[in-house]
């Protein structure tokens, strides 16, 4: 039997139909993805699922005695523990506690058999296991809801929904609040949920790994595709592809049907052919060519090239009011680094971003800088710098003093800002729209370096993948802080692990990463731990004895590409007639001289760089 039955329903706001007719089944255990435009009605329809919203038409039919949960709007607040807010989540559990004390013997034994059918014994340990994996350590989960911040109590209304292990579990953009590590154990949890599950969210990799469907709600109407996000673009890719075929074949019919009502519409002896056709033409479906919106298209200014290191960390501490948050870091960046930084919440992340970005001095220590370097900064605090009653070309302008009207305009269309939005008041943009105003001001001045601090949190699908696209096409370095593990997949190369005070590299990748974390959270025998500490060190200590190795294959690359690019441009002088005019002979000599030792000099370079690469590929 189906846990949920949407049939039909309709929904109408501001003279707009949100919902049109619209259909979806969910049956137990199925976990489902709702993806769509923004605006199209994914939050309106979660309300009317709870009954916040009445439908305009159509109907919903529930399961007998099925249990809803979601994450209230709230966050939420009082004196009341981390923990004893979570347990406050399962309602069944707390009334049969309460009754059980003046309850009579019968009854008694019917309020323990509940219990133990329901867990009751284990509640405590699965609250605390939930909120550990949202971040909040024992400690943490022993204080007070009123001490958190409103991201981190968001946290705390999350944890009560999951805790409530319902039938039917509705999250919307569950992840908005997490860091890249609790956002990585929620895909897991989600994926091992038994109940059913209707997530809205913007977070590919949650919608690849957490479900097993993906509902569209396009136009009013809901379709469903079996599979993650990715099963759901190829399909959809698929279907776009027949449909633009479709559409061609049509116009073709339609245009040749077209010219013969033209050409003997008013003769006497075609007329009875010519309205046969205006039927048949009025009969031909209407096809759309185009089933999405104008593709989202990011673009960031090309950085003039400047010598490496662009910056340099030399035992630097960082923090405020003289108290250091990270101490004694030694970090380099270069223009082709993609830098995504691993760690929780609270650990320094943003406090080493504003340190690179110049937003802050270092403690103790050294912050090197390029003399010609420009760092773009992005952070979704700034959201509250912007100025409500301007538009984004009065931002613009302003950042941009002495640049033309033109130059002003081009800066925001990179970003998607067309006309329209370029001339609507802040107040009245969307989130999305207020981040790609964030992201055009920060990279203005073409940085050589852009650090980005969650710069997906308001963005759509669709202008992920542009800002994905868009970093794989920037010629400076990029460092990312984001709870979107399928950025950092797809945009970054190196890890930095902000832990324990410091802030080193990490040697691995995303799943190593997770890894780490499944490993952290799993209680091990004392021998198991200290052996997987000797083989870290081991490996360590191997990686180490080969960074001259790599240093020397780098350098040598380097050099080659260096010596290419001169012998190329040689040649090219050598193969001008005007290299040849009368009184340049020795012009003509000492460019061939140069081409001998360019020659000479990249088979040396590209022998050393042969022999560190072999060694290094034996040592592995």
């Amino acid at each position: 039997m189906s846990l949920l039955v949407i049939s039909g329903a309709t929904i109408r706001l501001g003279g707009r139909a949100l919902l049109d007719g619209a259909d979806l089944t969910i049956d137990p255990g199925r976990r489902i993805g709702l993806v769509g435009r923004n605006g199209a009605g994914k939050s309106t329809l979660l309300r009317a699922i709870i009954g916040d919203m009445a439908l305009d038409g159509g109907e919903m039919r529930f399961a007998r005695n099925a249990r809803i949960a979601t994450v209230r709007q709230e966050a939420p607040e009082g004196p009341a523990t981390l923990l004893e807010t979570v347990l406050e989540g399962d309602p069944e559990r707390l009334a049969l506690l309460a009754e059980v004390d003046h309850a009579d013997p019968l009854r008694v034994a019917e309020i323990h058999e509940r219990l133990r059918a329901i867990g009751a014994d284990s509640a405590p340990a699965r609250a605390a296991t939930i909120l550990a994996g949202l971040g909040f350590d024992e400690a943490a989960q022993g204080r007070a809801v009123s001490t958190y911040s409103g991201g981190w109590r968001m946290r705390v209304a999350l944890a009560t929904a999951l805790f409530a292990n319902p039938d039917l579990l509705l999250l919307d953009e569950p992840t908005n609040h997490l860091d890249l590590e609790a956002t990585m154990w929620l895909e897991t949890w989600l994926a091992r949920f038994p109940g059913a599950a209707l997530v809205v969210s913007h977070d590919r990799g949650l919608l690849d790994r957490a479900v097993e469907a993906i509902a569209h709600l396009d136009k009013g109407k809901l379709s469903l595709t079996p599979g993650g996000f990715d099963e759901f673009v190829r399909i959809k890719t698929e279907k776009a592809a027949q449909q633009t075929r479709a559409a061609e074949r049509i116009s073709a019919e339609r245009a040749h049907i077209q010219s013969f009502i033209d050409r003997f519409r008013y003769k006497a002896s075609k007329a009875r052919q010519a309205q046969a056709r205006i039927k048949a033409l009025d009969r031909l479906p209407n096809i759309e060519a185009v089933i999405e919106d104008t593709p989202t298209r990011f673009s960031f200014p090309e950085p003039a090239r400047i010598a490496p290191p662009i910056l340099a960390l030399d035992r630097a501490d960082a923090g405020y009011n003289g108290v250091p948050v990270l101490r004694n870091m030694s970090l380099t960046v270069d223009m082709d680094d993609r830098i995504a930084l691993l760690g929780a919440n609270g650990n320094g992340k943003s406090t080493l971003a504003k340190l690179l970005a110049g937003r802050m001095e270092p403690l103790a220590g050294e912050v090197r800088r390029g003399p010609k370097l420009r760092v773009g900064y992005f952070a979704q605090h700034q959201t509250d710098e912007l100025v409500m009653g301007e538009n984004p070309i009065d931002h613009m302008a302003r950042a941009l003093p002495r640049a033309t009207a033109t130059v002003v305009r081009s800066q925001l269309a990179r970003f998607g800002l067309d006309a329209a939005r370029a001339e609507t008041p802040v107040a009245n943009l969307s989130g999305g729209e207020k981040a790609r105003l964030l992201l055009a001001l920060a990279t203005r001045d073409a940085p050589q370096l852009l650090i980005l601090d969650e710069p997906t949190n308001h963005l759509d699908i669709d202008a992920r993948d542009a800002l994905v696209k868009a970093l794989a096409d920037f010629e400076g370095a990029v460092l990312l802080i984001t709870h979107d593990p399928h950025l950092v997949e797809l945009a970054a190369d190196r890890l930095w692990l902000v832990a324990d005070g410091t802030v080193r590299n990490f040697d691995g990748d995303l799943d190593d990463y997770r890894a780490l974390l499944v490993e952290r959270a799993r209680p091990m025998a004392k021998a198991e731990v200290a052996a997987r500490k000797d083989d870290r060190r081991e490996r360590a200590e191997a990686r180490a004895a080969l960074a001259p190795l790599r240093k020397q294959a780098k350098d040598a690359e380097a050099l080659l590409t260096k010596l290419s690019a001169e012998r190329k441009a040689l040649e090219q002088k050598l193969a001008d007639p005007a290299m040849y005019a009368p009184g340049r002979a020795k012009d003509i000599a000492a460019a061939n001289t140069r081409l001998a030792m360019l020659r000479r000099e990249a088979e040396i370079a590209e022998t050393a760089w042969l022999e560190a690469e072999e060694a290094l590929e034996s040592s592995v």
